[in-house]
């Protein structure tokens, strides 16, 4: 360790780092542009021979290195100034970092950085919450500083070193503005040449898609093809991250989102799962820690890898550069080669609390509230009125999608592993029964297991079933007889589920009527396109008014559909085209056109519109005390996902309940840094999605065999080795940023304003300047603007010994900009300074 002092201030440092690493773990802040935490050195990079900006070619003028950003100087006793970033620390080291000939020197560096980049807006006294469109000054667009301005680094460095810079108007380049590319816009015209992109790209990430070179001095950045693609761009927006300017933007991000926006797939996923870390462990061929990392956040990945909806594929990002991650079909595959034995692994560690809860419904927010509770410690209790577990997922969804023996290996996972005992055949009627055995808390989980009628004459006929009713049959066991010729009324999942079932069990002629447009189906675009290979007619536009029965045969009256303006939902209003009525003849006819739970009268409990309950949207807890409600009772049909997420939450409330703090995950997974490097690859942005192979439609129509074969191994770590790694933005270290520069005006922070002279500055409510002011003792000026009662919210300082002098400049650059003197400064005594 070496012993230094910085600014007074007596620290330890290590071997090996430099004045600047040692400053910034010591919370001492030395401005720096080219230095970023997590990159190497300036001086570790070699220049490239030739780049791009767009379709510029640019070639070196000279084979000279970058010389980095200087405004890290520091003054070491005995040894004058020094760049902070290239000096290693050595014990006994006096330092300063802030002194009037460096503030000078680093406004010189500061004024060279500037004059390439626009800087109007920089420099601007009334920038504080200005949009950049609309300028007092009338500067040029091509002048004013980008979108970024409100959180853009160079900006605050720039406010920090502060001063009067000597700067000439900036005079636009008209470089590149590449914005044809997927993901990212590079607009070269911002870029200061800190080479930190090239940095990360090239040392960090090991892809190289990025350069520099020196033209005449001026150091410029660029691609090493004329395109991303071409130079093996892995568009993982490190660049873009580390960039400390608006060289480099997202397309489709604003700061204020980046959190979740940055990582879509995990932030769109109900429950929470930690998408790109998964697919990165099956990438790299760790399929345990893979299917461990899903198991974190739910306790039935080999059932969503089949049946889960995906909205993490709709928003991955991978998407806008050519198909998004099969991320179901992974987490499928993850699943399938989990080698953690059943009944091992993540298992319960917390004591009994000798609390008793009883959860009502088996199927996936039920199990899964079950699972967290049981963990916590907690006595559980399933109640199931039918024969058998799993609720909708053994009930509602073909064994074509969803094999039985798949469902029951995760159920039985979920109740040996964590010891539930779990009552089939046991339905409940009355919640005052439930609490009379001793359980304290009651989580009501029981699905909407009634379908919804059509509202039309005749639909009571024989012949006439619900779709949801024929589901719990057929997967039951029941012997169902459907007829040659089945109609299917409905757009949704249940309704093709129901439409490949009737064929599955005989019927010859299936024909879908559904209300709107292809478009608007809420079905799973695959499941359709599934139903149609299989020879299931849709006929789009067309709804049923009227049903009659005429010698065993069912005469359905249809009518057809026009669509006009959008609904609340996004989805095109359908209105009748009166006249167009017809007749059509089926055997059957399944209505599936929605469900609705049904609460037992016994529960005692109102019901709100639709049947649903009205809940506590935060806890799920109902208006009698203990009682939660969860899963499609409350939200009506939903998805297997959302259901899970809903039984998360109630398990996260019941707990807190019963005295417990909530928290209901456990890490599976050791967390660790994450890997940064993605290698370099010829045609990554090409690679097309593998889509996952089926049987055959002729296969597999008559029979419930799975219908979608798993990915192989290879196939797998293929596939995921197309996901971009947007998460490895989230592991960037944010660079060091200078102290807030504005100050609350009151006493306390006055109290720690030195007594020496200076400048100060009052601003209002929106940081707009009010006064300016020189004094001999700062301490004693301020604190006479308070006691003066100033209106002032903000201020900020400057030791100076030429006050007055500085004083008059600052006022001078106010009155050039405004056309008059600040609020507070309006007085007589002001011609002395002019």
């Amino acid at each position: 360790m070496a012993n230094l002092i910085i600014d007074g201030m007596k620290i330890e440092a290590a071997e090996g780092q430099n004045i600047l690493q040692a400053a910034q773990r010591a919370g001492i802040y030395i401005p720096a542009l080219c230095y970023h935490p997590d990159l190497p050195s300036f001086k570790d990079s070699t220049p490239s021979p030739q780049i791009y900006q767009g379709s510029v070619k640019l070639e070196a003028t000279s084979a000279e290195a970058y010389q980095g950003c200087q405004l890290c100087l520091v003054e070491i006793e005995g040894e004058g100034l020094k760049t902070a970033c290239t000096t290693p620390v050595k014990d006994g080291m006096v330092i300063q970092t802030s002194t009037p000939e460096i503030q000078e020197r680093r406004r010189e560096k500061l004024a060279a950085i500037l004059l390439d980049h626009p800087h109007e807006c920089l420099l601007c006294p009334q920038r504080e919450g200005c949009d950049l469109k609309r300028c007092s000054m009338n500067v040029p667009e091509e002048e004013r500083c980008c979108a970024k301005f409100n959180v853009c680094e160079l900006r605050k460095v720039t406010e920090y070193i502060g001063g009067k810079l000597k700067l000439s108007r900036y005079k636009p380049g008209n470089l590149a503005i590449v914005e044809d590319e997927p993901l990212f816009i590079r607009n070269y015209n911002l870029c200061i040449g800190c080479t930190r992109c090239v940095r990360i790209c090239k040392e960090v990430l090991g892809v190289g898609a990025l350069g520099y070179l020196l033209d005449s001095g001026k150091v410029l950045t660029g691609m090493l093809a004329p395109s991303a693609e071409d130079s093996y761009c892995r568009l993982c927006g490190a660049c873009v991250e580390v960039c400390p300017t608006g060289a480099l933007l997202d397309k489709d991000i604003k700061w204020a989102e980046r959190e979740t926006a940055l990582v879509p797939c995990r932030n769109a996923c109900p429950a929470g799962i930690d998408v790109p870390r998964y697919v990165n462990l099956i990438a790299k061929g760790k399929f345990a820690e893979a299917v461990a990392t899903i198991r974190e956040k739910v306790p039935f990945p080999a059932v969503l890898g089949r049946v889960c909806f995906h909205p993490c594929e709709d928003v991955c990002r991978r998407g806008a550069v050519n198909e998004p991650i099969s991320i179901k079909e992974l987490k499928r595959f993850a699943a399938e080669h989990d080698t953690i034995p059943q009944g091992n692994g993540h298992v319960k560690s917390i004591p009994p609390t000798g609390k008793k809860v009883a959860i009502i419904g088996s199927g996936p927010a039920g199990l899964t509230a079950a699972y967290y509770l049981s963990e916590l410690g907690h006595q559980i209790t399933i109640f199931e009125a039918l024969p058998e577990l799993g609720g909708m997922l053994r009930v509602g969804i073909p064994q074509y999608r969803l094999p039985r023996e798949i469902l029951d290996k995760e159920i039985q996972r979920i109740i040996n592993q964590v010891g539930i005992d779990a009552k089939i055949n046991s339905r409940v009627d009355s919640l005052d029964e439930i609490l009379a055995e001793g359980h304290q808390a009651v989580f009501v989980a029981i699905g909407a297991h009634k379908g919804t009628k059509l509202g039309i004459e005749g639909e009571d006929s024989p012949g006439i079933i619900d779709g949801v009713a024929l589901m719990r049959d057929v997967n039951l066991g029941r012997e169902v007889r459907l007829g040659e010729k089945v109609a299917v009324i409905g757009g949704g999942n249940v309704a093709i589920d129901s439409a490949r079932t009737a064929l599955r069990l005989g019927a010859k002629e299936v024909t879908m009527l559904y209300r709107r447009s292809r478009t608007e189906m809420p079905a799973s675009p695959e499941e359709i396109e599934e139903a149609i290979n299989e020879g299931i007619k849709i006929d789009y536009l067309m709804t049923p008014s009227k049903i009659s029965r005429r010698n065993g045969i069912l005469d359905m009256e249809c009518r057809r559909m026009a669509l006009g303006e959008k609904e609340a939902d996004g989805r095109k209003r359908s209105t009748v085209i009166e006249g167009s009525e017809f007749l059509a003849e089926f055997d059957t006819v399944i209505v599936a056109i929605g469900q609705v739970p049904e609460i037992p009268k016994g529960f005692d409990l109102p019901a709100g519109p639709g049947g649903k309950l009205p809940i506590d949207p935060k806890t799920l807890e109902t208006s009698r005390r203990g009682v939660f409600f969860g899963g499609d009772v409350v939200s009506g049909p939903a998805s297997v996902i959302e259901a899970i997420a809903m039984g998360k939450k109630a398990a996260e409330s019941i707990d807190r309940y019963l005295g417990g703090s909530g928290a209901i995950e456990q890490p599976a997974v050791e967390t660790k840094r994450v890997d940064m490097c993605l290698g370099r690859e010829e045609g990554f942005a090409k690679r097309p999605r593998v889509n996952t192979p089926t049987l055959a439609a002729d296969e597999r129509k008559y029979n419930f065999g799975e219908v979608v074969i798993s990915y192989g191994e290879e196939t797998a770590t293929h596939e995921a080795g197309r996901c971009l790694r947007c998460d490895l933005r989230l592991d960037i270290t944010p660079p060091a940023l200078p102290p807030e520069r504005w100050l609350e005006f009151n006493a306390a922070n006055i109290e720690t304003v030195p007594k020496s002279e200076g400048v100060f500055q009052l601003f209002d409510e929106d940081k707009n300047i009010i006064y300016i002011g020189g004094n001999m003792n700062l301490y004693e000026g301020l604190k006479e603007q308070l006691d003066s009662g100033a209106e002032a919210r903000y201020f900020i300082y400057e030791e100076e010994r030429m006050y007055t002098q500085r004083e008059s400049e600052l006022l001078q650059e106010f009155a050039q900009t405004h056309g008059g003197m600040p609020p507070l400064n309006m007085g007589p005594d002001l011609d002395d300074l002019f």
